[in-house]
């Protein structure tokens, strides 16, 4: 997996780069068939604003945008984006056949009469 960290307007620090590609390596854990991650940061005025492009295996995409007062909240907030995304898009391609369906429990839990 390729982490590529971009930014408009200026430059990070050595520890801000380490933070936002510790917080981009945390989204392999929600789903293993990721291509890339790109992060693009920018500072306007008193913000930062960070929009994270996540490329998954079969042509899905997942992108998320930000704005914050501090560097961490924005990436944190888009992270968290991120994440919510691939969860719910990893529970839709699993293959839930063997499970039973709603009604079929409630069948079986009525007592008959």
């Amino acid at each position: 997996m390729q982490i590529e960290i971009f930014t408009r307007h200026g430059d990070l620090t050595v520890d801000q780069r380490q933070h936002v590609s510790e917080k981009a390596e945390k989204l392999k854990k929600y789903f293993d068939r990721l291509m890339s991650i790109e992060v693009m940061i920018e500072h306007v005025k008193h913000a930062w604003k960070v929009e994270v492009l996540v490329s998954a295996e079969h042509k899905h995409d997942f992108v998320a945008t930000e704005e914050a007062e501090t560097l961490g909240a924005a990436v944190d907030l888009c992270v968290h984006k991120i994440e919510h995304q691939l969860r719910r898009y990893k529970d839709k391609i699993q293959h839930h056949k063997g499970d039973p369906s709603m009604g079929d429990l409630e069948t079986s839990r009525s007592p008959e009469a």
